[in-house]
Parts: structure tokens; sequence; C-alpha cells
């Protein structure tokens, strides 16, 4: 019993705190991160259902508030500067989570997606356009609750009913992933009419992922089971994922984007989507740009995985070979030339060794998701441990 009220004691100071930073967007040191989410959350009220728009929050992994539509990833002045296919990949929400708390035994979702392509032919729609609950357990962890399952672009769906209260009555904090593979128009979070909601300011510092559709998000069955978020549960900490499918390539647009960010670790994971050649022309510059908005953030550059047919197929054992030499001869230049925070992740066992975590050879299952989050954590933690930046937020 000490160790529950302990945990709610705790919780309470910790939304108290958190509530401190509505209205805020992240306090970068570059001025050109954009602010002006608003702090108004006034429910509407149907039937026995309050609702609340999430359009004003503050949303990991939602970076600029000049943005096109509420939950494109990058501000609507880069589709000028990007290719079009980055650019429309944008607008997906991948990696967004919207965090709050509340006592309330029932908590619904209504959105609208932009796009009426609600599954992939090797993705389910749960994982394309569904939007996924997570809880606070009464051990603290944060674990499943449910997703919803869209069959048209109009979702309203019940994700948890019923549901246990902690002891006193607390309020449980709660993580909505965002869809990862379509973009949201308008999402709403409801609630049983009388029930207090209080949405958690977004945590600082956020670990930022480069990379192509494995980071993007396929082919998880849910939001919540992509590479970033199941690093941010495990670590504790806001992440950005700037996965664009098939278009991953260290493209310097891309880095001037991201030199508008205040990452805790950049995580460049391009190489599945280049070749050597284009790894060996790109790499040494995409990270020197980078370095110079942040000259001191650790950046962690990923080799490509192993296809999981590839010990069936020499070009494609050939393909990797190639690609991590080129990367890795990049690495050494950095080194050599000084930059002392370069590190460098193998790709040798992103999926395993077992030739069973991908859905088609090359992107992951949820097993494939898990084992690369297990091959990126302690790595991740040694460099944000190194920095004194992993902290419980």
């Amino acid at each position: 019993m000490e160790k529950i009220n302990r945990r709610i004691a705790l919780q309470r100071t910790f939304q108290s705190t958190a509530m401190l930073g509505l209205g805020a967007l992240w306090q970068s040191s570059n001025a050109r991160v954009a602010s002006g989410f608003t702090d108004c959350f006034e429910p509407s009220v149907e039937d026995s259902t309050a609702w609340f728009d999430v359009s004003g929050w503050e949303v990991e992994g939602r970076c600029w508030a000049d943005t096109a539509k509420p939950f494109d990833r990058f501000p609507k002045k880069s589709e000028a500067i990007l290719r079009k296919a980055v650019w429309s990949l944008s607008r997906h929400s991948a990696g967004m989570v919207a965090r709050f708390s509340t006592a309330s035994p029932v908590v619904k979702v209504r959105y609208q997606l932009s796009s009426s392509k609600l599954a992939l032919n090797h993705m389910p729609a749960t994982g394309v356009s569904g939007v996924d609950l997570y809880a606070e357990a009464d051990d603290g962890e944060m674990r499943w609750v449910n997703v919803s399952r869209p069959t048209q672009t109009m979702v309203e769906a019940t994700l948890a009913n019923g549901i246990d209260a902690l002891p006193e009555a607390a309020p449980r904090q709660f993580a909505l992933y965002l869809p990862l593979y379509n973009g949201v128009e308008k999402l709403e979070i409801g609630i049983r009419k009388g029930s207090e909601l209080k949405p958690i300011a977004a945590r600082k510092k956020p670990i930022v992922f480069y990379g192509t559709s494995i980071m993007h998000g396929a082919c998880a069955s849910r939001p919540g089971m992509s590479i970033s978020s199941i690093l941010g549960r495990r670590m504790n900490c806001a992440v950005v994922n700037l996965g664009f499918s098939g278009n991953g390539k260290m493209e310097l647009p891309v880095a001037d984007l991201m030199g508008e960010l205040d990452p805790s670790v950049i995580a460049i994971d391009c190489l599945p989507n280049m070749n050597s050649k284009l790894v060996h022309e790109r790499a040494v510059p995409f990270v020197q740009r980078l370095r110079t908005y942040h000259p001191k953030s650790p950046i962690l550059l990923v080799e490509d995985r192993a296809m999981t047919n590839s010990k069936f197929y020499r070009g494609a054992r050939d393909f990797h070979k190639g690609n991590r030499a080129s990367l890795k001869a990049a690495y050494d230049i950095l080194l050599d030339a000084g930059d002392n925070n370069i590190h460098y992740l193998s790709g040798k066992d992103l999926l395993g060794s077992d030739g069973e975590g991908a859905t088609d050879g090359s992107h992951p299952s949820d097993l494939g998701m898990v084992r690369y989050a297990d091959a990126y954590e302690p790595v991740l933690r040694s460099l944000l441990a190194d920095k004194g930046k992993l902290k419980t937020q």
C-alpha cells in the first residue's frame, strides 16, 4: 500500500508539473522552431461524452506549429525545398503521440483520415490508419489497451470502456499513438462527461530518427509497435520519427529542417534506400551539414539490416556489403576530421539471425520491430547517459 500511495503522489506531482508547460512548444535554441500551439482545451459535450480537440495540444513528434495540416511532420514552408515524394510522406503522422491523464473509465476517439488508402498489401489498417492507446498500469509501466480498426476515413471508436480505476481514483496517464502511414485531418479524444482530462506537455530533447520505410513504421501491426514508439516507451523520452518510405536518402534539405530541432541524439538509418555510391557521395556532407546546427549532439550512423532471405541471394548480400563499407568509410572520415561525437551501429542483427523478423524479407514484422529496438536501446542509453540527458520526465 505504501508503494501504491507513493506512486500516486509522484504521479500527481508529475501531472502538476507537466501542466505548467501547456501552451508552449518545445523551446529550442533555434528560434525558427515555431511556437503557438494553444492551451485551450474546453470540450464539446455530446450525450454522455466530453470531446477534446487534440489539434492545439503539444503532441510529441510534431515539432512545428506552422504546418499545412495539424498533424504534418514538417512545416508548410518545407514544401518548396523538399522533393515532392518526401513532402507527401511528411503529411503522415508517424511517430506522433498525444499524452494525457484522466480518471475516466471510458476513452473514445474520433478522427478524420487524409487518405482512403487504409491499408497496404503487407501492412494492416490498424498500423497504416489506426490510433493506438496505451495506459499507465499499476506498476507505472505503459501498457497496451486497444487500437482502432478503420474501415472508412471517418473513424469513431471506444478504446477503453470500464477500465479499472487506480487507487483513490487517481488519474491515469495515457498515450495515444497516431497513424503511421496516413495523415490525420482532425483528432478528438472523448471521455465520460463529468470526468477531467489534462493534456501532458511534450517532453524536451527528443531522440530524432531519420530513415526509410522501416523507421516510418512498415510493417508494424499498430502505431505503438514502430521502432521509435517502442524506444520512446522503454526510455521514457520524446522521439521524432522522420522515416520516409522509399525516400530516406540523406538529403541536405532534410538536414536543414533537422537543424531546427533540439535533439538529444540523432539517428541516421537511411541505407535501405541507398546504394554504396550514394552513401559514398552523401553521408559525409549530410553529417557535416547537421554539424553546422548541432556541433555537439551525438549522431548515430546505422547500417542497413540484412534482408531475411539474403542467405539465398548473392546480390542482396553484395548490396549490404557495399552499403556498409561505404558507411563505415564515411564514419572513419568523420572521425579523422575530429568529430568525436559520431557513433556507429552494425546492421548485422537488427532483424535477428533466424530469418523470422520481417513480413516480406525487408520490412520488420512486430517481432522485427522489437529486435530493432533491442539493438538500438543499449547504444542510445549509452549515448544519453554519457551526456547526462536521459532523465525521468
